[in-house]
């Protein structure tokens, strides 16, 4: 069965443009090219949960993005200080920004819901054919043929789907609610299931759950800062969740300081 992919956009009607603070931008120079700006930055934060992370490739949020969307630093400075101040970009201590107002505005669909989407509108173009040709008294042998295949394949793919589904339901319902217990039920995204899917793949089940664990602990706010952790065993070697604890303890008794030893002190005549 193919990977599951989820495909986002922005849904823009004519709100969008009434909104009071793009009204005013229109009046400002250079004020459609910041619009044009904003929406290419809501469009870049669809897949990472509406947030455009700093990468530290770079001394600023603002010259990686500048390098990403092929503008100029300037514009993307006013389209940055311009938004900041309206609210509609929010930049946390990490230097990250938040678009609130493209979580209202995005859509998402599946590969696998565009696959659905697209048959039963053949189906639908094949029923009005068929009924075409029966009204005129022709034979439409070949074409029910044709519609019986696509049927089996449909049905077979649903079977798959719904095996894959039966074997890692319960995995997934626990990875679940810790993805919920970390970043918060409303942060929890196709993305960041599908990115906690990836490190399940590479890292197991019993350390990504572990990795949570010390992000919760340590107050990590993304599944960026689990996948560094895990990362980090990987490079050490540790494999395992005991492998960790046992680096981890060692890491602490080395930092403890020696204790006066009795033996280390020689009696002195009075």
């Amino acid at each position: 069965m193919a990977k599951t992919k989820v495909y986002f956009w922005l849904k823009i009607d004519k709100k969008f443009f009434d909104n009071i603070f793009i009204k005013r931008l229109k009046t400002v120079p250079g004020g459609y090219t910041m619009t044009v700006i904003y929406i290419r930055l809501m469009l870049e934060s669809l897949d990472s949960d509406c947030i455009l992370y700093y990468e530290g490739y770079f001394e600023s949020l603002k010259e990686e993005l500048a390098l990403k969307l092929d503008v100029s630093e300037d514009d993307i400075d006013m389209t940055m200080a311009y938004f900041t101040k309206c609210g509609l970009i929010q930049i946390d201590e990490d230097k990250n920004a938040e678009l609130p107002q493209a979580k209202a505005m995005v859509m998402s669909e599946t590969n696998w819901a565009s696959y659905k989407r697209g048959q039963r509108q053949k189906k639908e173009s094949l029923d009005n054919v068929q009924k075409s040709l029966t009204n005129s008294n022709l034979c439409p042998t070949e074409i029910e043929i044709e519609l019986e295949k696509e049927k089996d394949i449909e049905l077979q793919l649903e079977q798959q789907q719904e095996e894959k589904n039966v074997a890692a339901g319960a995995s997934k319902n626990v990875i679940f609610e810790k993805l919920k217990e970390a970043f918060g039920e409303m942060a929890i995204s196709g993305t960041i299931t599908q990115e906690a899917e990836d490190l399940l793949k590479v890292h197991g089940q019993r350390l990504v759950l572990y990795a949570l664990d010390e992000t919760i602990l340590n107050g990590g706010r993304s599944i960026r800062y689990t996948r560094s952790i895990l990362e980090r065993w990987q490079g050490q070697g540790l494999k395992t969740i005991e492998q960790v604890k046992q680096n981890k303890a060692d890491f602490e008794a080395m930092r403890q300081p020696k204790q006066d030893n009795p033996d280390n002190f020689m009696e002195l005549p009075f």
